[in-house]
């Protein structure tokens, strides 16, 4: 085997699932809503492969590492990538004004690209 066909035959030893790598935040939006709430706009890429490995939620982080909120993702999205999902009504804690936002997927967990965020006054 040389060439194309040695490369064909190492990638279909690798597990569907591992291909698709970790799940990236490649923007966030957050909004106030009231008084220490907020709304979140978060845009994640995943290559999704289905229901064995897909991005299944991101996580609005404080600064010391409390988790603040989290949006679960009830299912794959292998034909719309990247892809936008909001939580609104978000409370933030008094005087915490910057947050993390982080995505997760069902294989790898944490670890692809976060996105930090101003919170708007």
């Amino acid at each position: 085997m040389r060439g194309p066909s040695i490369i064909l035959f190492v990638l279909a030893l690798v597990p569907a699932g591992a291909v698709a790598g970790e799940a990236d935040v490649l923007d966030v939006k957050a909004t106030k809503s009231a008084a220490g709430t907020y709304d979140f706009d978060v845009t994640v890429r995943h290559a999704d492969t289905g229901w064995e490995h897909y991005a299944d939620k991101w996580d609005v982080v404080a600064p010391d590492g409390t988790v603040l909120g989290t949006r679960v993702l009830i299912h794959p999205h292998e034909g719309e990538q990247p892809f936008t999902r909001g939580l609104s009504g978000l409370r933030i804690p008094a005087g915490v004004d910057r947050v993390t936002v982080r995505a997760h997927d069902k294989v790898h967990g944490y670890g692809g690209r976060e996105q930090a965020v101003a919170l708007p006054r």
